[in-house]
């Protein structure tokens, strides 16, 4: 009996998670006990550092920006039967595309221009990436993961060559472009929140965090209140079965790969319009993949990658902070942390699933008996 069949859809998708959760803290915490550090003071610097001042909040939002947009990027792609781990890739080509158009007219445009010209650029150059394996699936039998995870390396060394000859300024080290014009900034949010009266910190949070629930909710949208997210889900499920229904399986390929490296795309709007302001390597610094994780975590539904994405910012950030507070605990052991619930989210959810399906419905039978 397959998972679906046996937890109801409320428990799928918040319960199942919150107890993933649940044990792969307890099997981080053995594993900190076992160095030689003491779980609950770590766990307690971690959630200090990431939520415990309006300075820490604002660094987990930044992280859970970008979270959200790969993280929406792979869940409409195994909306649509397919395994996108391209999205590293798509991020890095989606940041070109807004830091090329910054480059290029932010010194003659407004910023009520440039700005959407720069999210339409970055979301159309994710979209142009992610086409190309699409179409090899659809129509010549190439595998989604393996062209995707190789067009990550291909976007990267693009990158690096475009900024190393062509786009870095003559004379200077550093593989960078020149500065955008200011109207290629996207306000950061103690910036915004200036404009209300409210004081904040400043931060690398900036107003694409706004930018990235929007998405989040059009991807619901989408998915399950638009005919096209039905046959796109359809293919997902059965892509027999939906081509039998007369839905042709090769565009809704190509369809669920097209916004799904959109999205991917929009990164560039986090890290390029609202934090560095020029163009850069290491950017994207894993996200891609991070995105995956917090997919599997928030099980494909954008509410559940939202709050996926902000556990996975809160390890980012607090992270850091026990890094630096705790002698002796070193970042590999966040990394450690992050592996962990990955496995209990991703390869380990099956195993949960039929347990605590048996203990649920034990519950609810007895709740009935002595109702």
């Amino acid at each position: 009996m397959s998972m679906q069949a046996t937890l109801p859809r409320w428990a799928d998708l918040v319960l199942l998670p919150a107890v993933c959760l649940g044990v792969a803290l307890l099997a981080a915490a053995g594993v900190v006990y076992l160095v030689g550090q003491d779980p609950s003071k770590v766990i307690a610097v971690l959630v200090q550092g990431a939520f415990g001042t309006a300075r820490g909040i604002s660094y987990t939002l930044y992280y859970t920006t970008t979270f959200i947009l790969t993280g929406l990027a792979v869940a409409v792609a195994f909306h649509g039967g397919l395994f996108n781990i391209g999205g590293e890739g798509q991020a890095i080509m989606g940041g070109l595309g807004t830091g090329l158009v910054a480059l290029w007219l932010s010194a003659s445009l407004p910023a009520w221009v440039m700005l959407p010209l720069m999210l339409l650029s970055g979301a159309l150059f994710g979209l142009a990436w992610a086409a190309v394996p699409a179409y090899l699936q659809a129509y010549r039998g190439s595998h989604i993961v393996i062209t995707t995870i190789m067009f990550n390396f291909i976007a990267s060394s693009v990158l690096v060559y475009l900024l190393v000859n062509h786009l870095r300024p003559a004379g200077t080290m550093s593989v960078e472009s020149v500065a955008f014009a200011p109207s290629a900034h996207l306000p950061a949010m103690h910036e915004a929140l200036a404009w209300l009266g409210v004081e904040w910190p400043s931060s690398p949070l900036n107003l694409s965090l706004m930018l990235a629930l929007v998405a989040a909710a059009g991807v619901h949208l989408f998915l399950w209140r638009t005919r096209a997210g039905y046959r796109l889900r359809a293919v997902g499920s059965s892509a027999s079965a939906a081509q039998y229904a007369g839905i042709e399986a090769r565009h809704q390929v190509l369809i669920s790969m097209a916004i799904s490296g959109a999205l991917a795309g929009m990164v560039g709007m986090n890290e390029i319009a609202g934090v560095n302001g020029k163009l850069l390597l290491e950017y994207v610094s894993g996200a891609g993949f991070t995105g995956i994780a917090v997919a599997l975590m928030g099980r494909n539904h954008p509410v559940g990658i939202i709050f996926a994405s902000l556990l996975f910012g809160a390890l980012f950030q607090g992270g850091a902070e026990v890094a630096f507070e705790i002698q002796g605990f070193s970042r590999d052991m966040v990394v450690m942390l992050q592996g962990f619930i990955v496995l209990f989210s991703g390869a380990m959810v099956y195993v949960i699933a039929r347990p605590l399906a048996w203990v649920l419905a034990l519950w609810t039978h007895k709740g009935r008996t002595h109702g």
